[in-house]
């Protein structure tokens, strides 16, 4: 099933304002929160729709990307379990709440009512990793057939010893007694209006909910060493120079068992030895000598996908554009695709033998030799086929 527009998910048009694609989301998050709508599927499935939509609409990089390519800008290629918004959890989307409702964390409802826990633990926060950017080069074929790319990454990867939890042993983890394993504190206010209450990470574990006592050799307690992993990307037919894809999870390992970071994959194209690329167009020079222009040649061009043959008709001019029709690249997840144009050139030889311009004299002289645009002088033709053989 086809993704939704990230637009008309919100109630936004594309030229809503960062602040009116907050408040969009705010109304949403607090209407379909589980929460306040316990054990309801379609609810939590609105709740996560709205969340992916801001996640990339409230990011100006991937709002720009998203506006350009659609959602194969945000999450086009695929192999790496999620990508752009479509990876996300329910860890992530809480862990909006704190930019969103202005606390640390966890639910609204957490401050609006001062009760119940947050997801993912009563609080506590999980570490992601950092992002990995990474170039890919594609040939022109590659781009309008896609292609599948095996590339070895040099990141941070879970240490295989503590199984990425940092520690010497299951031992040496303990439940962290500043906030009782929550990973958050809370703190209570007196205002004017009554005592507030407002959540905080825990200073103690940073929202782990747990320390450790003896840290494991291999990675010195930080659950990740430097490594090396071989990842699939399946790049789509389409692509374009510059476009970034997004693959969710692949970029370097989180501390302590955290949430991997993402791997962003940078398009570049390689140049081709006879074609070039205009938007989703192919457009190829063809030099036609000035006799098979006159008397017209079966001509054999080079495509995306092989040779082509292609018919000059006589008398062809210089500049004319010759059309073939869906030999170009294809729209990005679309059955549409562009053409090849043929550029055809008249190449005129630079030296002559004595006899090849005592030929052409005799043309010069000839009325139909004389530049006549819009007339049609077939007799020409029969000249040039007298001359020439």
């Amino acid at each position: 099933m086809s993704k939704r527009d990230y637009y008309d998910i919100l109630g936004v048009t594309k030229s809503a304002s960062a602040d009116e694609i907050k408040k969009a989301y705010r109304k949403l998050a607090i209407k379909y929160h589980p929460d306040k709508n316990p054990d309801d599927k379609s609810a939590e499935d609105k709740f996560k729709e709205a969340a992916e939509a801001y996640e990339i609409l409230s990011n100006a990089e991937k709002k720009q990307r998203y506006d350009q390519y659609g959602h194969a800008g945000v999450g086009g290629a695929s192999g790496g379990g999620g990508y752009g918004g479509g990876g996300m959890n329910m860890e992530d989307i809480f862990s909006q709440f704190g930019d969103i409702f202005g606390g640390g964390g966890g639910s609204p409802f957490d401050s609006f009512f001062g009760g119940g826990q947050s997801r993912g633990g009563g609080g506590r926060r999980v570490a992601k990793g950092s992002n990995l950017r990474i170039k890919v080069k594609l040939t022109l074929e590659e781009i309008a057939n896609g292609a599948e790319k095996k590339i070895k990454v040099n990141k941070q990867i879970t240490c295989k010893t503590c199984d990425g939890s940092g520690a010497k042993d299951k031992g040496s983890v303990s439940t962290c007694k500043t906030c009782g394993g929550s990973g958050a504190v809370r703190r209570v206010t007196n205002t004017i209006l009554g005592q507030m209450q407002t959540t905080a990470t825990c200073p103690t574990c940073h929202g782990s909910g747990q320390q450790i006592t003896a840290k494991c050799g291999a990675c010195h307690g930080e659950g990740t060493v430097r490594g090396e992993e071989t990842i699939t990307i399946n790049i789509p037919a389409g692509v374009s120079e510059g476009m970034q894809l997004s693959m969710a999870g692949k970029g370097n390992a989180a501390p302590n068992g955290g949430v991997p970071g993402d791997l962003i994959i940078l398009i570049e194209e390689l140049p081709h030895d006879t074609l070039k690329r205009e938007g989703n167009n192919i457009v190829y020079d063809l030099h036609v000598s000035i006799v098979d222009a006159a008397l017209g040649y079966s001509a054999e061009v080079p495509t995306i996908d092989g040779k082509a043959k292609i018919k000059i008709e006589a008398g062809t001019q210089s500049g004319k554009l010759l059309r073939l029709k869906g030999k170009g690249i294809p729209e990005v997840n679309s059955y549409h695709r562009g053409d090849q144009i043929i550029h055809v050139n008249i190449w005129t030889p630079k030296a002559l033998s004595s006899e090849e311009r005592a030929i052409l004299e005799k043309l010069r002289e000839s009325p139909n030799f004389k530049p006549q645009p819009g007339k049609n002088d077939k007799s020409f033709f029969d000249k040039m086929k007298e001359y020439f053989e």
